[in-house]
């Protein structure tokens, strides 16, 4: 009869335990979830623009939203992308005709020029007109109304 392997340091009549130290997974995983909760907003994405308040109801859209904003200091974003004002008139009539969009998001920061907001406004405004898509202006539900 061949004898029993016995393993290094067991000793006879003891049983093999299998056992997962999880404190370093768990470890890793709170530590992807401070990751994620720091990176969350950040991956949102936008241009932050300051809105001014009024009594207005909240954005409700199926697809993803087709945004022109100004900010403060007059620089102009089609999306994400600052672009000058020739080069706004130029290229949103060609952006808004591929994008195929239902509605356009006029945003502008309450500081900002009324000049560069108006230039924005009618520059949309016509193009939406031309091509009958709807446009509006964003601002900030008022809450002392």
């Amino acid at each position: 009869m061949p004898l029993a392997r016995r393993h290094k340091g067991k000793r006879p009549g003891e049983e093999l335990r299998a056992e997962i130290n999880v404190t370093s997974l768990v470890d890793v995983a709170f530590t992807l979830l401070v990751i994620f909760i720091i990176t969350a907003p950040i991956l949102q994405g936008g241009v932050e623009v300051a809105v001014p308040r009024a009594d207005v109801p909240p954005i409700r859209t199926s697809d993803e939203p087709f945004f022109v904003s100004f900010s403060a200091d007059g620089t102009i974003y089609i999306g994400e992308t600052p672009v000058t004002v020739e080069d706004f008139a130029e290229s949103f009539p060609q952006l808004l005709r591929a994008a195929d969009t239902e509605f356009v998001y006029i945003r502008g920061d309450s500081l900002a020029m009324w000049g560069s907001g108006v230039q924005v406004i009618a520059t949309v405004a016509t193009v939406a007109k031309e091509l009958g898509i709807p446009y509006g202006i964003v601002a900030e539900p008022d809450a002392n109304r």
